[in-house]
């Protein structure tokens, strides 16, 4: 059986601010497959973790045969506690827009990844996919603010 260690992260400048979600894909020995970050504009916090979780599954889902999916051991690596125990089922739901994002999730899982855990890890263990959703930050800040200069400019 395959394994495969996804680390994931999310994170937005100000809460809500520029936001981007960054997932880092690697093989049972620690072998970097696959790196993945994206843009999400403004978001929350909770929702750039959620779509990092998202991103570094749909990455695996392209790595990965179709007949291979279901027997794949996956295990998901992140630094957000809120996220990962909401995911394994320990913690409820109260924000009402990370609903959508936990259905996405789990659909993922269950249709694809059935063995699946979500760990959480610290911070410092977690530097790859942090650099990764700083990107993506980045990325946010600049769009938003182009989408800023150009609505004054109207």
């Amino acid at each position: 059986m395959a394994r495969f260690v996804l680390f994931t992260d999310g994170g937005a400048r100000g809460n809500p601010g520029p936001a981007g979600a960054g997932a880092v894909v690697c093989d049972n020995s620690g072998n970097v497959l696959r790196e993945a970050h994206k843009s999400l504009g403004r978001a929350t916090n909770n929702f750039a973790e959620y779509s990092a979780v998202i991103l570094a599954l749909e990455t695996l889902k392209k790595l990965i045969p179709l007949s291979k999916r279901k027997e794949s051991e996956i295990e998901v690596r992140m630094d957000s506690e809120l996220v990962a125990r909401q995911l394994s089922n320990r913690y409820e739901i109260r924000e009402e827009t990370l609903f959508p994002m936990f259905i996405k999730v789990h659909n993922l899982t269950v249709s694809t990844f059935p063995n699946i855990k979500f760990t959480h890890i610290r911070r410092e263990q977690n530097k790859h996919a942090d650099k990764l959703s700083n990107l993506a930050m980045n990325e946010s800040e600049k769009m938003i603010q182009n989408e800023s200069e150009s609505a004054i400019r109207s």
